[in-house]
């Protein structure tokens, strides 16, 4: 049976720490599940890790649906979070109707969408008509042109209070949980303490109720950015381009295939065989 809402809401009240990490497909959704990773974020940064684009905007919702898809087939157990792309949402109407896709043939538990006080409406209207939403603010990458990069949000007095304002007002709009992103810690620190909802931290410190990271980011497996708050845990693309280059040089040296690797046939039905063929030659 899969985690759901009241479960993650739980996990804050009990101080016990909320895990989540994305995945895109149903090889990496089975690692994570059999990994016990209790919530996947079905990202919209596979715009960047799957589809080779510099930012998450080129991505579609017809896109989404597909990956979430592959992820909500895939699993059982995982609460299965789809996030709404870039210009989907932009009315309360379009909303209803994108996340109803990402739930009805995507398989999402929830959707995500970004933006604080400005989302507000739009996740009461989402969550009047049941469908479960986790907020994002902070950094909100599908904005990335707007704020001048991937910067982190809220370090003066004036930003923070906006940042603080926004959860505020993402929270009483009835989201069930909220991603903080590059949020200088302090800040994030004390957003969680105000809220009686689940924050989930990335690039923004320790004190958030959970943490999630990019699946290919935590392997190594994405090279075109280093950010600096993840860890990488594997250098998998190094092992992966060492394995692709051994299968390289075996091909071209005779080793692969090997008796091993190939099927056999009765040795007189081979022969018949070469034989109608010598006959069909002559």
């Amino acid at each position: 049976m899969r985690l759901t809402i009241r479960d993650l809401q739980k996990m804050k009240r009990q101080s016990e720490r909320i895990v989540m990490l994305t995945a895109y497909d149903a090889t990496s959704a089975r690692l994570c599940e059999q990994a016990e990773v209790p919530v996947l974020l079905v990202g919209d940064t596979l715009g960047m890790v799957v589809q080779g684009h510099s930012s998450t905007i080129p991505v579609t919702l017809e896109q989404m649906v597909y990956h979430c898809g592959l992820v909500a087939r895939a699993t059982t157990r995982p609460l299965i979070v789809g996030d709404l792309p870039f210009m989907t949402y932009s009315t309360p109407e379009q909303a209803l109707r994108s996340a109803a896709r990402m739930m009805q043939e995507g398989g999402a538990t929830c959707v995500k969408l970004e933006g604080g006080t400005r989302m507000a409406g739009t996740i009461q209207t989402l969550v009047q008509a049941g469908i479960p939403v986790m907020a994002h603010i902070g950094l909100t990458p599908q904005s990335v042109n707007q704020v001048g990069g991937f910067r982190v949000q809220g370090k003066d007095v004036e930003t923070a209070r906006q940042l603080l304002a926004d959860a505020a007002a993402i929270q009483a709009a009835g989201a069930f949980a909220v991603v903080l992103e590059l949020v200088p810690a302090g800040l994030a620190t004390l957003i969680t303490r105000r809220l009686h909802i689940p924050t989930i931290g990335i690039g923004a410190g320790a004190g958030c109720d959970g943490q999630v990271q990019v699946f290919h980011d935590i392997l190594g497996l994405y090279d075109a950015l280093n950010p600096k708050h993840t860890r990488r845990y594997i250098d998998a693309g190094t092992l992966l381009r060492s394995a692709i280059a051994e299968y390289r040089a075996d091909v071209l040296a005779g080793r692969f295939p090997t008796e091993a690797n190939s099927f056999a046939m009765e040795a007189a039905v081979l022969a018949l065989l070469e034989g109608e063929a010598d006959d069909a030659g002559h």
